[in-house]
């Protein structure tokens, strides 16, 4: 058998051929041998390389735990739709894991969940709508916060304030001023923040940026970011009467107070109030797991935002269509975004749960990474990377698996262990506020804007340094004083 093919049920593990169950993912392939990291960042590139998903290579397919692995980690979960079903099931299955408290505004939501973790768990979870019931519980000791973007700032500085660590979902502010009080608030209180880009506690990331810090694929010119979803004609709805059991106030929280709206409450992405478009949702993956890759670099010297609602025409406040450029002084990034292009398509589950490939040119949210070398092709949420040179020719990749099973294990044993999670929230903050930065730039009338990473504030436009920091409504408010 050829070594650098993968097969369904065999891979070659230290020069031996290793069987594995049907239905289970290769641990890794090389196509001439294994090797360890120095002499991987050493050989020339030549030969296609294949790191397999759970990258054993790099020795980062274990979680590292402390020797308080055991120790019970009491949770509350704020905001019981799907993305916080989906922590809560996951974390909930962690050893020594349990969430006391599902917290949601609407009585209706997190059923499902709360299903799940009564049968899951030793003891049934409580029902609450106010997360200030959790915080103040000494036996919590962390929150899981999957709210509408809009709460995700002012969540995680009461829960530091309360002594308590924090999983907070992208994107994790609404503005740069809200990110930076949100660092303050963990340093102050010594928090653990870990945000929801999961893609930095991918090992196919670390092996991208491995890969890039080598220099084989040159120095690095450009970055093309795509975000192209599909959508339709945004309708706007009639303000009406909110239903039962829903506690239309508290759902608002920091934002400004509107008649209850159905549109507003069940569609919250067009409103620039709740959240960034689908930039901020997203675009913010990818935007991130490419500063990742490049090496974190601090923020931007400038930006521009072009775009409008060149589709459909519609009334929403967030464009259907973004066209971002960054400069970074010694390159160049593109961030294309919008919600028109349905014939594109996100990574279908074979290619985040399993071995297959996208094809690269209509993958929706692929990054594309230029060095004078060649070409690196990068995709979120298990996709993984392959490097191209002149043809086509693949010469390195790495094929990797949807992140979250070791992404929410990390929080968990940074909780126990203290130390600094994969997606704190100081580097998040940066990768955020790509995000803040672009509809910034659009907001003010497409304007370019000079940014200074140092003060973060913008050095040419008033206008753009008022959007710094939303205007809060009482009892909803960062202070800023933290």
């Amino acid at each position: 058998m050829d070594k650098g093919t993968r097969t369904k049920n065999a891979c070659y593990k230290n020069e031996k051929l290793v069987d594995i169950p049907a239905g289970a993912t290769p641990t890794f392939i090389m196509s001439k041998k294994n090797i360890t990291r120095r002499s991987f960042m050493a050989s020339g590139g030549k030969s296609t390389l294949t790191i397999g998903a759970s990258a054993a290579l790099f020795g980062t397919s274990k979680v590292a735990r402390s020797q308080n692995a055991s120790e019970k980690v009491v949770l509350a979960l704020i905001g019981a739709g799907g993305r916080g079903a989906s922590h809560a099931s996951g974390m909930s299955r962690l050893p020594g894991v349990e969430f006391k408290y599902v917290c949601d505004v609407w009585k209706d939501r997190g059923s499902g969940v709360m299903t799940q973790l009564t049968q899951t768990q030793q003891r049934p979870p409580q029902r609450i709508s106010d997360m200030r019931v959790a915080l103040d519980d000494k036996e919590v000791q962390a929150i899981v916060v999957a709210t509408p973007e809009h709460w995700h700032a002012l969540a995680t500085v009461w829960a530091c304030q309360a002594g308590k660590d924090v999983y907070v979902e992208k994107n994790p502010s609404m503005s740069i001023w809200e990110g930076r009080k949100m660092i303050e608030a963990a340093r102050k209180y010594d928090r653990i923040v870990q945000v929801g880009f999961q893609n930095r506690s991918g090992p196919y990331a670390k092996s991208a940026r491995d890969y890039i810090a080598s220099g084989k694929l040159g120095r690095i010119v450009h970055v093309k970011v795509y975000n192209m979803l599909g959508g339709s004609r945004w309708q706007p709805k009639p303000d009406g009467t909110p239903p039962a059991g829903f506690d239309w106030d508290a759902w608002l929280g920091p934002a400004p107070y509107v008649p209850y709206n159905a549109g507003r409450h069940l569609d919250w992405h067009p409103w620039w109030d709740y959240k960034g478009g689908t930039l901020a949702d997203d675009a913010s993956h990818q935007l991130d797991l490419t500063r990742m890759v490049l090496g974190d670099p601090l923020h931007p010297k400038s930006v521009l935002c072009i775009g409008g609602n060149y589709a459909y025409q519609s009334g929403r406040e967030v464009p259907e269509f973004q066209c971002i450029t960054y400069d970074y002084g010694n390159f160049s990034m593109t961030c294309e975004n919008g919600n028109a292009t349905g014939y594109m398509r996100k990574f279908p589950g074979d290619v985040r749960f399993g071995n297959q490939w996208p094809h690269w040119q209509m993958s929706a949210t692929r990054v594309e990474i230029y060095g004078t070398n060649a070409l690196m092709y990068l995709g979120r949420h298990g996709c993984g990377w392959q490097v191209m040179s002149a043809g086509g020719e693949v010469i390195a990749e790495d094929k990797g698996l949807f992140p979250d099973q070791w992404h929410q294990p990390n929080f968990i044993d940074c909780v126990r262990t203290r130390a600094r999670p994969n997606a704190d929230i100081e580097e998040a903050h940066r990768s955020a506020s790509l995000v803040h930065l672009g509809n910034t730039s659009y907001r003010v009338g497409q304007k370019q804007l000079l940014f200074d990473g140092a003060t973060e504030r913008f050095t040419n436009n008033q206008e753009a340094n008022a959007l710094l920091k939303p205007a809060y409504r009482k009892h909803y408010r960062i202070n800023d004083k933290i």
